[in-house]
């Protein structure tokens, strides 16, 4: 007798339900999916240990929120706190709540353009997945511009002005221009000009990472001048530019120099560059990119060319 008591000991199924506030069927189901443990009585019935209760729970308040089965087995099991599970999934609705901003600005975007441009937006915003996928897309074009391997750090800064995260609450506008974005580097005439110039300053700059440094310092002492409306010009702006390249390619600012210069960042003359950093502009907000003023040292670097001829 007192072995079939210690047996039978436990919760039933249906007391087990009712302390934790829940259907018996839903008891039934985290049984079967391996959430809560029992065991057999002598009859067949399932029988479950006092500890269930708070168990189960558990499993009510983190399904409530959101997580999923296998997140909640985690906390059951000890491989992740409640803290921890609950952080995942706040980021992961985080991530889909910036999805949905996304096709909703995408959404309003066609829906305010005029007839006549409708189709060519539509075509512009079906060929970009989003928000996340744009940005890798924008990434993976500038790593290639780059004839050398940069440190991690150097190239995260660079990143970081020249391609903008996808705003977490998207205007129209800013899709639209997120999507021409990526609309441009996909134009395969535009890679491979810019690979080639990698594959030239590979066989001549000496130290990638003070080039871009030096350029941006030189970028620095142009946005007051662009922000202040002058035309671009030689001066010591410029004078910087000439020199951060000059020195990592054992040159001399000359003339003859200056003419090579001007014909090695070609290039970054391109009309799709400078809509690049027009559209990041449109993104970001920023009155002044640093695309920018690299485009206003060019043009003073040109001036400058012009100029002695």
């Amino acid at each position: 007798m007192t072995e079939v008591t210690a047996h039978e000991a436990g919760l039933g199924i249906g007391e087990l339900a009712r302390l934790a506030g829940v259907p018996v069927r839903t008891v039934r189901f985290y049984c079967d999916e391996g959430i809560l443990e029992s065991r057999r009585s002598a009859g067949g019935h399932r029988r479950f240990d006092p500890a269930a209760v708070d168990r189960l729970r558990l499993v009510r308040r983190l399904r409530t929120l959101g997580l999923g089965l296998p997140a909640i087995s985690g906390v059951l099991a000890g491989r992740l706190s409640v803290g921890e599970a609950v952080a995942a999934e706040r980021a992961a609705v985080d991530a889909e709540l910036t999805s949905l901003a996304w096709r909703s600005a995408s959404l309003r975007a066609i829906e305010e353009a005029g007839p006549a441009e409708r189709a060519a937006r539509l075509e512009l915003l079906a060929a970009v997945a989003g928000g996340r996928a744009a940005y890798d897309v924008l990434v993976a074009f500038w790593r290639r511009t780059f004839g050398s391997p940069l440190p991690d750090a150097m190239l995260s800064m660079f990143l970081s002005v020249a391609v903008p995260e996808p705003p977490a609450e998207p205007t129209p506008d800013q899709v639209v221009a997120y999507a021409e974005m990526v609309t441009l580097v996909a134009d395969r005439t535009l890679v491979r000009r810019y690979v080639t110039r990698a594959r030239a300053d590979r066989d001549t700059v000496r130290d990638e990472s003070a080039l871009l440094a030096g350029v941006g310092a030189a970028c620095e002492l142009a946005r007051p001048l662009l922000l202040a409306g002058r035309r671009p010009a030689p001066g010591h702006a410029l004078d910087r530019f000439v020199a951060a390249h000059a020195d990592v390619r054992g040159a001399e600012d000359t003339p003859a120099y200056r003419s090579e210069l001007l014909a090695a960042t070609a290039v970054d003359r391109d009309p799709r560059v400078r809509r690049y950093w027009g559209l990041l502009g449109r993104v970001t907000g920023e009155p002044v990119t640093v695309g920018a003023m690299h485009g206003w040292l060019i043009d003073a670097l040109d001036r400058s060319v012009t100029d002695r001829r």
